[in-house]
């Protein structure tokens, strides 16, 4: 039986995320698939439309056997931090391939690109250089490896997915599903659209039932970002310090001080702060951080000291069983980690925003049963 992983926020989940499921099964009918799921905030500092026990039921009921969390601390930093903590959950669970979305599907060019990444201690200065000078993201990453390759979002999650287990070792080989749509496209109305196209059509009042399964159409919540931003707006005006949170950096404090009184949503904070430096997924990711005191210091000390199962079905809890013993992580949680009191505290922020409960789902910690 092959141990699969793969490694999704499902926001929501859709029919692509249904395609990619049923092509492992088609490949690998015997397989047991071990989702690592990122829950109420996101990597690009999105709020999730899915709670994350629906996000858990939703995967269960479509052919996932196992979930386990990406806890919040880890899903709202860099790709390259959202990769190897996934990929450090998936090793601990004993996964032998990890399963991705890809837009070039080309695993040579991934491969080499991770390697050329890894060997170069520079890189991310030179990026930032080229950030610098006004090129875009991808353009800047490509140039810094002097390649032509087009780094798109599924892509880039690829690299560094194939760097963590390089850099670790990992006995997990990457593999890649052809991406069916563009993540940019925000028109297309085919049977499978991006994530992203789906929230825009929400935004626009566009009828999204033929995109996505009934579950979980009727589980979207309707987030409520002036309340959001109220609270961001409360954070950055009383707060002293803002230099201590994470990826608050080269003097963009001084901005969010600067503007925050002149700007009525959350959209005008992100213009008037935005610098060539600066991509939004980063400023988006720093309003999390800030919101949720997400400091420096913790990142510099915390450290993944529980695995938090989120649901399994029957293979699944059969699986989970059969190498208990073997873990070094124990499945238990520990109510005096950092990770758990990060964790409480997103989801309390989360139910602030949405009127839902949360918390309650946190503190009662029973993973959910798929019969």
């Amino acid at each position: 039986m092959q141990k699969i992983g793969i490694i999704a926020e499902y926001n929501p989940f859709h029919n692509g995320h249904i395609y990619h499921i049923q092509k492992i099964k088609e490949k690998y009918p015997d397989s047991l698939i071990i989702l690592v799921l990122n829950g109420y905030f996101l990597q690009r500092g999105e709020i999730s439309i899915l709670t994350k026990e629906a996000k858990t039921k939703i995967a269960l009921a479509n052919n996932v056997d196992l979930v386990v969390e990406l806890p919040f601390f880890f899903g709202t930093q860099s790709a390259d931090v959202f990769a190897s903590t996934a990929l450090h959950i998936l090793n601990e669970l004993k996964c032998e391939l990890l399963i991705c979305g890809s837009e070039a599907n080309d695993l040579d060019k991934i491969f080499k690109i991770a390697k050329m990444q890894i060997k170069n201690p520079e890189y991310d200065e030179t990026v930032k250089a080229y950030l610098t000078q006004g090129l875009n993201y991808p353009t800047a990453l490509a140039k810094a490896i002097n390649t032509d390759f087009n780094f798109l979002p599924n892509d880039l999650l690829a690299i560094s997915y194939q760097k963590a287990i390089l850099k670790n070792n990992y006995p997990i080989t990457l593999e890649l599903i052809k991406r069916t749509n563009d993540y940019h496209d925000l028109a297309s109305s085919e049977e499978i659209i991006s994530a992203s196209n789906i929230r825009h059509k929400l935004k626009e009042k566009i009828d999204i039932t033929p995109f996505l399964p009934k579950l979980s159409y009727k589980n979207i919540i309707n987030i409520n970002y002036a309340k959001y931003f109220s609270l961001l707006k409360y954070k950055i005006i009383t707060d002293s310090n803002l230099n201590k949170y994470l990826d608050v950096d080269e003097g963009i404090e001084y901005r969010l001080k600067k503007y925050i009184q002149e700007v009525n949503s959350l959209e005008e904070l992100i213009k008037k702060v935005k610098t060539k430096r600066y991509t939004y997924n980063k400023i988006n990711r720093l309003f999390i951080h800030i919101l949720l005191n997400v400091t420096k210091e913790d990142n510099l000390k915390i450290k993944q000291d529980y695995l938090k199962i989120l649901g399994f079905n029957q293979k699944g809890k059969n699986y989970l069983k059969e190498i208990k013993k073997e873990l070094n992580l124990p499945l238990t949680r520990n109510v005096n980690s950092l990770i758990f009191q990060t964790e409480l505290q997103a989801s309390l922020i989360y139910d602030l925003i949405n009127d839902t409960n949360t918390y309650k789902f946190e503190l009662k910690n029973k993973p959910i049963i798929q019969n």
